[in-house]
């Protein structure tokens, strides 16, 4: 009786007995040589290209670099810094005031102000392509003063446009508390 259920169990297992057909190895050992010589070709190929590869990269990457190594001294020499020290500083200062109202610009930006900043920034775009347009004056006419008062000119109407813009803003803000009062009351 144990015979017969351990025969049955085998028996319903179903278990694959047959041995390969005469030749099944060495077809087998065939195809995985075959298998595993054709990425061999594909990696020297792959090899070639590497080196390739990696000096149009270095060539890239040091054009590049030269590039922005070499755009910084020529624009350098068209701003008011290249013309003297106190230019320098003019500048400098001018740059840093503007900034500082820009940022206090953008702390302002809310739904009733929004309209006029965008305005403001538009005028600053033109004011900035204007001052651009004097730098290359600048060298065109070989460092004339006039250009240079027009460079300082121009740093002053932005800071003038801003400070308007802000002082609008805050006008604004009064406004809108003084109504905003008047209905609590």
């Amino acid at each position: 009786m144990k015979d017969n259920k351990f025969n049955e169990l085998f028996e319903d297992l179903n278990f694959d007995i047959e041995e390969p057909d005469q030749g099944h190895k060495e077809r087998f050992f065939r195809k995985l040589e075959q298998a595993s010589a054709t990425p061999e070709k594909e990696q020297k190929i792959r090899r070639l290209w590497a080196p390739v590869i990696s000096i149009a990269a270095s060539l890239a990457l040091v054009f590049f670099l030269l590039g922005e190594y070499m755009s910084p001294l020529n624009a350098a020499n068209n701003d008011l810094a290249s013309i003297s020290p106190e230019m320098k500083q003019t500048q400098q200062f001018y740059t840093g005031l503007i900034t500082r109202e820009l940022n206090a610009l953008n702390e302002e930006i809310g739904p009733e102000t929004e309209t006029i900043i965008n305005d403001a920034l538009e005028q600053m775009k033109k004011l900035e392509m204007n001052y651009a347009h004097l730098e290359k004056d600048l060298i065109d006419s070989g460092r004339d003063d006039r250009v240079i008062h027009a460079m300082i000119q121009n740093f002053q109407q932005r800071i003038d446009l801003l400070n308007n813009v802000l002082t609008q803003i805050e006008e604004i803000k009064s406004l809108k508390n003084q109504s905003h009062e008047n209905n609590i009351i």
